[in-house]
């Protein structure tokens, strides 16, 4: 069973324009991204996926810095993206990784890879079907016939999210959700936002440079009301939105 990291990162965003390559203590936010994947040890390949604009140059030449493969393809059309990046890999299954998410924690990569080759002909895996973990640790694998399936059927915003059409059409699929406890659903550490970038920037000033495990910045977040409250107003967009 064969996993390829995709990490979908682009310098466009409607919110925080270049926030994949903001200088996080040291390292851009997606290098963090990168690097968590990489720490996990359970992908048997990994590769960003950018656009083909003039602005994503930058993340073409940070990806050659981290020495990680990168693949260039449409703006809007992700799903198209990922296809294009996973030809020619060797590949049963792509855990998806957006590079807005640096406070990733590996052990829950290595964990959701672990379940997923432990269940035999499982199709879409997530830690958000049922959301338990702060918005911004989540991570989700799916099959490649599933995602061929999404590929030819899918349409409109499905086509930007990659997965969606996969666990909202899930006709004969297996699905998956994998659940933590306590719950912290309620917590963002996702970057969307200069508020998300504030609360990161504190989490990685009292941290420093190293993927924190989630218990431990669950804890460090409960116990800091007013950091949690730096970004609790923001909303996730809807999916017809993003």
């Amino acid at each position: 069973m064969r996993i390829v990291g995709i990490v979908q990162a682009r310098m466009g965003s409607t919110r925080l324009p270049g926030k994949v390559l903001r200088d996080l203590g040291g390292r851009s936010v997606l290098s963090w991204v990168v690097r968590a994947a990489r720490e996990a040890g359970a992908l048997d390949d990994l590769v960003v996926a950018t656009t083909i604009e003039a602005a994503d140059d930058a993340v073409a030449a940070e990806c050659g810095a981290l020495g990680v493969a990168c693949h260039r393809g449409p703006v809007d059309d992700v799903l198209t993206r990922f296809m294009h990046a996973m030809a020619g890999r060797r590949a049963d299954a792509v855990m998806r990784f957006t590079a807005d998410c640096p406070l990733l924690d590996p052990a829950v990569i290595r964990e959701a890879a672990l379940v997923y080759r432990a269940v035999p002909g499982l199709d879409y895996l997530s830690t958000s079907l049922v959301r338990t973990l702060p918005r911004g640790l989540d991570v989700e694998i799916v099959g490649r016939a599933a995602l061929e399936r999404a590929d030819r059927e899918a349409a409109a915003f499905h086509r930007t999210h990659v997965t969606s059409y996969v666990y909202e059409h899930p006709g004969d699929a297996r699905l998956l959700g994998l659940t933590y406890r306590p719950a912290a659903d309620d917590l963002r550490v996702t970057l969307d936002t200069e508020d998300d970038w504030k609360l990161i920037s504190r989490v990685v000033g009292e941290f420093g440079d190293r993927h924190v495990p989630v218990k431990a910045l669950v804890s460090w977040l409960r116990a800091r009301p007013e950091v949690c409250g730096l970004n609790a107003h923001v909303r996730q967009k809807a999916l017809q939105d993003a």
